[in-house]
């Protein structure tokens, strides 16, 4: 884990643009979906094809939470402020979505087992922002944000507390997708305190969880009681599932099976500026972490990101 790293060089800037999004900032999510040449894959070589989807951005991971319950107060504990902050989007789903699915099925060969667990993923995503102009002054922002990494699913329950902890050997073997989960995320998250202080040790992953979903409107945290997304409505649902269900309970068992917190843990993000139509720019951020160099002509480096300016 890193300890007192700088925030990524792209995030200010990129912080300031989503607030001129207002409280439901959206962005398209593009990720592979697996697939046969039966069912459209180009070749044996490549078997995959392209998804895209609109999703809506939740905050940078262990983070302040903004607030998205549309003027409803989040009713979830919340871990203790200043022990962690990152620069890893988060997003949520479904876990019987589509998506969810690909972000296992997708992953790097060995890294995890196919869909179906609660906890785990790493498949390859690439999260598309645009930023028309400030709503406020009217002034043009006209850039366009592309941060591209891997995608870590996290669901209900303390497996990734547990996962790696002392003494926790058989549990770990158990549930090795929450152990990479663990291990990917705390390598990306900078420790503000010191190293083991008590805010450090009452963090947690689980908590951390049931914040994202208490922070939805109880309308939205209902839509995971829903019948499975894409089912046709010709399926007899399942008992207690339906659309339009209201959820106070942060803890409502059918709807927190369901839900998801999905983290990206970026490796480039390509910024294109074009509120200048006479002279576009358009800057290249690639991760190195604090022992690397730059590696590309005209490159800096800060807080382990290599930034270099690029041709629009």
């Amino acid at each position: 884990m890193a300890a007192a790293q700088a925030p990524a060089p792209w995030r200010a800037l990129f912080g300031a643009h989503l607030r001129s999004l207002g409280s439901s900032p959206v962005f398209t999510l593009a990720n592979l979906h697996p697939a046969t040449q039966a069912d459209g894959a180009p070749s044996p070589a490549l078997p995959c094809l392209p998804r895209a989807r609109t999703c809506v951005f939740r905050g940078m991971w262990a983070d302040p939470l903004p607030d998205r319950s549309g003027g409803h107060a989040n009713p979830a504990p919340r871990n203790p402020t200043g022990v962690y902050a990152s620069d890893l989007l988060v997003f949520t789903t479904d876990a019987r979505s589509e998506k969810a699915g690909d972000m296992f099925d997708s992953a790097p060969a060995g890294d995890v087992e196919a869909s179906g667990g609660a906890t785990g993923g790493g498949g390859p995503v690439e999260a598309v922002f645009w930023i028309d102009r400030d709503p406020w002054t009217g002034t043009a922002i006209r850039t366009q944000w592309r941060v591209r990494g891997h995608a870590w699913v996290l669901g209900p329950g303390p497996a990734v507390d547990r996962a790696g902890a002392e003494g926790e050997e058989e549990e770990e073997k158990r549930d090795d997708g929450a152990r990479r989960v663990r291990e990917a995320l705390l390598r990306r998250m900078r420790r503000l305190g010191e190293p083991g202080g008590e805010g450090e040790r009452a963090w947690s992953f689980e908590r951390e969880v049931t914040a994202h979903f208490g922070n939805l409107s109880p309308l939205m945290r209902g839509s995971f009681r829903g019948p499975p997304p894409g089912t046709p409505l010709a399926y007899h649902t399942a008992g207690g599932e339906g659309v339009g269900q209201v959820v106070e309970d942060v803890n409502d068992p059918a709807a927190r099976a369901n839900f998801r917190v999905v983290v990206i843990v970026p490796e480039e993000v390509d910024q294109v500026d074009l509120s200048d139509e006479r002279k576009p720019r358009r800057w290249l951020y690639v991760y190195r972490g604090e022992k690397e160099g730059s590696k590309l002509p005209g490159g800096e480096m800060a807080g382990g990101w290599e930034k270099v300016e690029v041709w629009p």
